[in-house]
């Protein structure tokens, strides 16, 4: 699945009476990868809340496939289309690492436990599906989270600082899965620390520029 043209137009953000950034517009196709970048405090992971929808902004406009988000028109598509990640691994410490993807896909796209086990397989936990999250390392939890990147088709993905937690390994696979994602025809919008200039055709948005 493709991933329909995202329109940014203008969005504003406000917190404490402080406007973090403004003006914040850019155009999205199948296939590109956007990185949203700025030193902390300069609104990163609340342009992300509110591209997922979390967050209302001050001002400003996002379309999905022509329609409106903000305004409704499109807010169905746009939720059926995109996932989330945030910062936080959002998992629950007392389930099972099957259990807490059990859970979060059946809020969208229930999977089978088959695929659950390979999902899991694919980021290193081969082995720790039954394992309570609570005993798993803050990395291990993360990858836990970023499963979900393996199970569900989902063309737009919005993660707020993915590689967080997680070794050298791990960062290449994950790198290297944005990447085929985005040459399937999907949308990948982040923000990170990690640098991104060795991969090639990595979009930059610097919030700092707009604040």
């Amino acid at each position: 699945m493709k991933a329909l043209p995202i329109e940014v137009e203008n969005l504003a953000c406000e917190r404490d009476q402080r406007e973090l950034f403004g003006s914040v517009s850019f155009e999205l196709g199948a296939g590109e990868v956007l990185q949203v970048a700025g030193p902390n405090g300069s609104g990163k992971t609340s342009l992300l809340r509110i591209l997922a929808g979390l967050l209302a902004p001050a001002d400003g406009e996002l379309r999905y496939g022509g329609a409106s988000v903000l305004a409704g028109e499109g807010r169905d598509n746009w939720r059926r289309d995109r996932l989330f990640i945030g910062h936080a691994p959002a998992v629950k410490a007392n389930l099972t690492a099957e259990e807490n993807l059990a859970w979060l896909c059946a809020l969208s796209q229930p999977c089978s436990s088959e695929a659950i086990w390979r999902a899991l397989a694919q980021v290193g936990l081969r082995g720790f599906e039954d394992v309570p999250c609570h005993n798993l390392s803050a990395g291990q939890q993360r990858r836990v989270a970023l499963a979900r990147l393996y199970l569900q088709a989902h063309p737009v993905w919005i993660l707020d600082e993915p590689f967080t937690a997680i070794d050298k390994t791990g960062v290449a696979e994950l790198e290297a899965h944005v990447l085929a994602h985005a040459e399937r025809g999907g949308v990948v919008i982040l923000t990170t620390h990690h640098s991104l200039d060795h991969l090639s055709g990595v979009r930059r948005l610097d919030l700092e520029r707009l604040a």
